[in-house]
């Protein structure tokens, strides 16, 4: 009992046990337990690659520290993405904004959370995976605080617009400690797992973080109308309780704090692994799969914050005729955010068997092909295609995320293979782009919102004109109405850019790690690992 705590017999786990002596020689027991110190949550000894080691109590340690980093993980996920429901609601809470500046609403803490994820990767092995943890779940409070406080209250209510802004912004910002702890907690775990399990380890890591976007996109649009009569909820403006958005996570977030303090444990190992970070730093393939990963999670977690705006301001006829989707509107990014959180792990999987270099080309292709249907859809004024569109480039940048994830082990391994160097000093190179390539990629999301935010410009320069001299509210209503009808097309510029970048990334993924042949000896390729 509590084998994982301390040896039945009071001697040090993981020790070497004398055994009797026979002639001169003495025999040693290998060790098949960890090694612990110091608060009994640093284990000094982590082998996991020992067989026995492993299925004696490595695995049950493993499992219970995945399990709490997905909590905390699907949180920080959750949190990062929960001004997208925030900013569609301003409008219904009092708060005027131009389309321009709810891009920016939604973009900081895209941005934030970007930032963040590198100093979070370097933040296991300075505090260790246990503590950072638990400060990292206790950070999300911020958000959720400042959210329940400043942004329903009449102080805000009151000042101007400008001030409002920067004040929506400064709380925004905070979200985007959510963003940070992907990084950490995929670095974390990769060092409780042995090679052989790490692809499934990090995948349902990963996919537990991702559906924390799908479920606050579910459940904050029903949460923030709890107690709005039925027929209110139906009306283009209604009441709503923006502060129960951030009230309904605190919780959890304490209950994951907690859990992670009293349950995870920190390895000694992961502590004395900075070296890695620099040396992934320098080698050019690093650089490869974070450009690769800016398209394919870029694209995840940029549309998850962009598509209710989006498809708020090119479809608002038809959200006129559509009460309930208009109300629901951020309920729609929940099943995209789904399919590509559902996605990551199968495009893991098959990158196993065909190889994930092959795996995220077609990705890419199909990312390319369906958003040139999604302009298609904005050119005729068609929701259902455009939103189809969408759930197939969810779909494609879901599985690309996994397959892009699973080259990592397997470049550096044919690495250290084709250089002779040492295998451990390569997979910790592995374990280090795992969080360099999360935090590079994750910049692809506010790429995205800032081309969306670029291609409206003209639409709110035409709205600011057009109103500047209108007083009555009707009038005002009927001239945007008018607006946005002629300017419905507004996205189609920044799809485009998107298109064209699917193109060239297909390529460099095709060219890096499956070309065989064409200018082979010239640009050696990775083909031939099967990458």
């Amino acid at each position: 009992v509590g084998a994982d705590r301390e040896c039945l017999d009071m001697r040090p786990c993981g020790s070497r046990v004398a055994a009797p002596t026979v002639g001169a020689m003495t025999i040693t027991e290998p060790i098949t337990t960890p090694e612990r110190t110091r608060s009994g949550h640093w284990i000094d000894h982590w082998e996991p690659e020992n067989e026995a080691f492993w299925e004696r109590s490595g695995k049950r340690i493993a499992r219970r520290n995945l399990i709490f980093s997905i909590f905390a993980e699907h949180l920080g996920f959750s949190i990062w993405v929960l001004w997208t429901v925030v900013v569609i609601n301003l409008g219904n809470a009092g708060i005027t904004l131009s389309l321009g500046e709810q891009f920016l609403l939604t973009a900081v803490p895209n941005l934030i959370g970007s930032l963040l994820r590198l100093p979070y990767t370097f933040a296991v092995p300075r505090f260790g995976g246990r503590t950072w943890t638990t400060i990292s779940a206790s950070l999300l409070l911020i958000p959720c605080v400042l959210l329940a406080v400043v942004v329903p209250s009449h102080w805000l209510a009151h000042q101007s617009h400008d001030a409002q802004l920067w004040i929506l912004l400064a709380c925004a910002a905070t979200a985007g400690f959510g963003g940070g702890n992907f990084s950490s907690s995929m670095s974390n775990i990769s060092f409780f797992y042995p090679e052989g399990k790490k692809g499934l380890a990090l995948g349902l890591n990963a996919a537990g973080g991702n559906l924390g976007v799908a479920i606050c996109q579910l459940i904050v649009p029903l949460v923030i109308i709890v107690g709005v009569p039925a027929a209110a909820v139906e009306l283009p403006v209604h009441p709503v309780h923006l502060a129960y958005a951030g009230l309904v996570w605190m919780p959890f977030i304490v209950l994951a704090a907690v859990c992670a303090w009293r349950r995870m444990d920190s390895l000694t190992e992961a502590r004395s692994d900075r070296d890695s970070y620099t040396r992934a730093l320098s080698h050019g393939q690093t650089w490869v799969i974070s450009l690769l990963y800016i398209g394919t999670f870029g694209s995840f977690i940029g549309y998850s914050f962009a598509l209710p705006l989006v498809i708020k301001n090119t479809f608002p006829e038809f959200l006129a005729h559509h009460s309930f989707i208009a109300t629901y509107l951020a309920g729609l990014g929940f099943t995209g955010a789904l399919i590509g959180s559902v996605a990551r792990p199968v495009g893991g999987w098959v990158s196993d068997r065909l190889g994930g270099g092959r795996v995220t080309v077609l990705c890419f292709v199909g990312m390319a092909a369906f958003t040139a249907t999604a302009i298609i859809g904005v050119e005729r004024h068609s929701f259902a295609l455009f939103f189809g569109s969408y759930m197939f480039v969810f779909l494609f940048s879901g599985a690309g995320n996994g397959s892009t994830y699973r080259m990592i082990p397997s470049i550096f391994a044919e690495l250290g293979r084709r250089s002779g160097g040492d295998p451990l000093d390569y997979r910790r190179r592995s374990a280090a782009v795992i969080g360099i390539a999360g935090a590079i990629g994750a910049f692809g999301g506010f790429l995205i919102q800032l081309a969306f935010r670029q291609a409206s410009l003209p639409v709110v320069d035409a709205m600011a004109k057009a109103t500047k001299t209108i007083t009555s509210k009707p009038e005002l209503v009927a001239a945007k109405a008018q607006i946005a009808a002629a300017h419905s097309t507004w996205s189609v510029a920044a799809l485009w850019i998107f298109l064209a970048c699917y193109v060239i990334l297909a390529g460099v993924t095709w060219f890096v790690y499956v070309r065989s042949s064409l200018l082979a000896r010239r640009f050696p390729s990775l083909a031939s690992a099967t990458i």
